[in-house]
């Protein structure tokens, strides 16, 4: 949850500065930061993809289990793992739009540092 915040926090951040920019905001260098942000935000979804297909696939492998064992206690298990995977989907999808939005501001920078110089 607190990478959630985090990045919620930093876009909004960089959305109020293309609102209302200082006087003297050097865009090259917001660029430079900005790139820095978003490539610790894309490792952070690259972990948590990896890991949310790991467990995705491990939830389709306990269905088919059920499935075929009609065992009792892998009804349970698979209910846990569903429990736990839809919000880590949830998660993974602030994170993926979160960057993909970053990348249009990286753009709305580019294109402010070429209008202004």
């Amino acid at each position: 949850m607190r990478m959630r915040k985090k990045i919620l926090s930093y876009k909004n951040r960089i959305d109020r500065m293309l609102q209302d920019p200082p006087e003297d905001i050097n865009y090259e260098e917001e660029q430079r930061k900005h790139l820095i942000q978003i490539q610790f935000f894309m490792h952070e979804r690259l972990v948590h993809e990896i890991v949310m297909v790991l467990f995705a696939l491990i939830t389709v492998m306990v269905f088919l289990a059920v499935v075929m064992l009609e065992k009792m206690i892998l009804v349970v298990l698979l209910a846990a793992l569903l429990v736990l995977l839809i919000p880590y989907i949830m998660h993974y999808y602030v994170l993926e739009n979160s960057v993909q939005y970053m990348y249009e501001q990286y753009d709305e920078m580019e294109r402010r540092k070429h209008q202004a110089g």
